[in-house]
């Protein structure tokens, strides 16, 4: 390029727009002209900075973090754009890396003479200035409107899940509605059709007291069974454990749970042994508790059906806690069923069930500020421990 063709291009420059010919020729014959090629690194983040330059032809790209693996890139430049100015003026490190997008030529003046041309010369200076304060002012309305846009967009996509989300969990409601259904109505309706057989016997035996005695307990049972389904929905369904605290002694919860399963257990030829070595008076929601102790002791039932076995119910201390163990010979579970034996809906028994038991047992204890440990093997049989806090 000629040093017309120079001086022309200069004086079209925004930078150079305020000076005047003698000045342009002043920049014009400091300048050195270098070509790159496409993918050349001109200036390196970080490095100290040597040069201004001013793109004559082709385009580079200004990047943040360049060598990292999600690098961002901040812009592109074509013919007449400059860059490398702050460096020269703040003597900070180069904020960015400037690649050749493809074959680049360039104008550029070395640190030394773009300093000397601000210092000894009054315009120079006040036209970088004015520059400088124009090329700020553009890029804060660039990241204003950018920043806007983004938030635009940010409030459609938020807008968007939130309707997404209210579609999930509607699906899951539905899904949650529909599971439920059906555990009400297999689970109702075996304790339903009990207590219809036992009327119907009543009702045929009208005169013996003893036999109407037999069944009259045998539907307060079913009844009993009704009402702690009913209580196990309705505390999953609220998400919460409401207390009742009262005074009772674990003597007296393992006797309420032998009175409601003793006789099923004995049907299937499983004994009840009873260990109480700690029997104060203890501060607690007893029906609950005594809720999570059936669920514990009917799946104990259930493991050793087949073949009987021995249901160990004991009671201890371990210093300000208190400790209500339930102990089986059944058939045990295995490790990827103790993964999921608290998740609800899970159930691993062939007798039915809500999938809810053990779910609830530990929101029942939890509730009382315990924690439950289980413990199974296969063919040994399952330990489950309550373990409550002592409360004065």
């Amino acid at each position: 390029m000629s040093d017309s063709d120079r001086f022309d291009f200069l004086r079209r420059i925004y930078f150079f727009r305020g000076l005047s010919d003698a000045e342009i020729v002043l920049v014009e014959a400091l300048c050195a002209e270098e070509t790159r090629a496409p993918g050349d690194v001109l200036v390196i983040e970080g490095a100290i900075a040597d040069r201004f330059y001013i793109v004559m032809d082709g385009r580079v790209e200004v990047w943040k973090n360049y060598y990292d693996p999600r690098p961002d890139l901040l812009a592109v430049h074509g013919p007449g754009h400059f860059f490398g100015e702050m460096a020269l003026i703040d003597e900070l490190p180069r904020s960015a890396t400037v690649v050749a997008k493809e074959a680049t030529r360039l104008l550029y003046l070395s640190r030394e003479d773009f300093r000397r041309l601000i210092l000894e010369n009054a315009s120079i200076a006040l036209s970088v200035m004015t520059s400088i304060s124009y090329l700020v002012r553009s890029t804060n309305e660039t990241y204003v409107e950018d920043l806007r846009k983004r938030t635009e967009e940010l409030e459609r996509a938020y807008t968007h899940l939130k309707r997404a989300q209210a579609e999930r969990l509607r699906s899951e409601r539905l899904s949650t509605l529909g599971k439920f259904s059906s555990l009400i109505l297999h689970d109702i309706r075996n304790p339903i059709s009990i207590m219809k057989g036992q009327l119907q016997l009543m009702e045929m035996r009208l005169g013996e007291p003893e036999k109407l005695a037999s069944h009259i307990k045998a539907s307060m049972l079913e009844l009993g069974r009704l009402e702690r389904l009913a209580s196990e929905f309705l505390d999953y369904s609220r998400g919460e454990v409401r207390l009742d605290m009262a005074v009772c002694t674990p003597s007296e919860l393992f006797a309420k749970v032998e009175e409601a399963l003793g006789e099923r257990l004995g049907r299937a030829g499983i004994r009840i042994e009873k260990d109480i070595r700690f029997d104060e008076p203890v501060i607690l929601d007893s029906e609950r508790i005594l809720r999570a102790l059936h669920n514990v002791a009917d799946n104990a039932r259930k493991a050793m059906a087949n073949s009987g076995g021995l249901l160990s119910l004991k009671s201890y201390r371990e210093g300000e806690r208190f400790v209500l163990e339930t102990a089986d010979t059944g058939e045990g579970m295995t490790p990827e069923t103790l993964a999921h034996v608290f998740e609800p809906f899970y159930s691993a028994s062939g007798f039915g069930g809500t999938g809810l038991g053990m779910l609830i047992v530990k929101n029942i204890v939890e509730a009382h500020g315990g924690k439950v440990r289980l413990g199974s093997k296969p063919g040994v049989g399952t330990r489950v421990l309550f373990y409550l806090p002592l409360r004065s």
